[in-house]
């Protein structure tokens, strides 16, 4: 894939990258996952903060696809049938924002990202992904972090299919990183060997981004 989907600058965009060159919202404070379930300089909410681009993009399930390509055996091409016809798994997690905000007990519905690696087969020289998105958004995940036990390719949120602003119909979960390695509005998944930051990690967000470390900006 070589056509350039790359989103326009919008103001959120202009603010976050300023926050990256700030370094806004760091504490300097260390936490431990075993003893404290809110990592540091969050604060907790019982909404879903509303962030992205300024493109909400509208894909109806029945116009919906997937492509995973790359360094794989087993190239997908699956509609929402298709994809919703694999093993479904439902998991429970907390979600953290870069922006500061936490939201604990989330329960999501789809498939599983282990459940998808056993569908493709990476090939030995995968050793990251590049998540897709309808906006034009990428972000990068080490194969390790894509595949962690809880992560998935959610389409529900809470027994209800996820809303449009959230990223519906499928968007991807890995509730151990910050919440903007979780892809919204997914399309493509790209196996790769040599890693590729994505559109917040160029823009001076961490390239891995744990909120336990406080992994916000390329240089914490």
């Amino acid at each position: 894939m070589t056509e350039d989907h790359t989103p326009p600058e919008s103001k959120l965009t202009q603010t976050k990258q300023r926050w990256a060159r700030e370094g806004r919202f760091l504490t300097g404070k260390i936490a431990r996952p075993g003893e404290h379930r809110l990592p540091p300089g969050q604060h907790l909410t019982q909404d879903w903060p509303v962030l992205d681009l300024g493109i909400t993009p509208d894909i109806p399930r029945e116009r919906w696809r997937l492509d995973v390509y790359g360094a794989v055996e087993t190239p997908l091409f699956w509609d929402f049938t298709q994809f919703s016809a694999q093993p479904q798994s439902t998991f429970i997690s907390d979600i953290h924002c870069v922006t500061t905000w936490s939201r604990y007990d989330n329960q999501w519905e789809g498939l599983s990202t282990r459940a998808l690696l056993d569908a493709c087969q990476p090939k030995p020289e995968a050793r990251f992904v590049v998540l897709e998105s309808h906006d034009g958004y990428t972000t990068n995940l080490s194969l390790e972090d894509f595949a962690a036990e809880d992560a998935l390719l959610a389409h529900s949120w809470q027994g209800r299919p996820i809303e449009r602003d959230h990223g519906g119909p499928v968007r991807v979960i890995v509730p151990h990183l910050y919440f903007w390695k979780s892809a919204k509005w997914l399309q493509r998944i790209e196996f790769v060997g040599d890693d590729k930051p994505g559109y917040w990690e160029v823009r001076g967000y961490h390239n891995r981004g744990d909120p336990w470390q406080e992994q916000r900006y390329s240089d914490d």
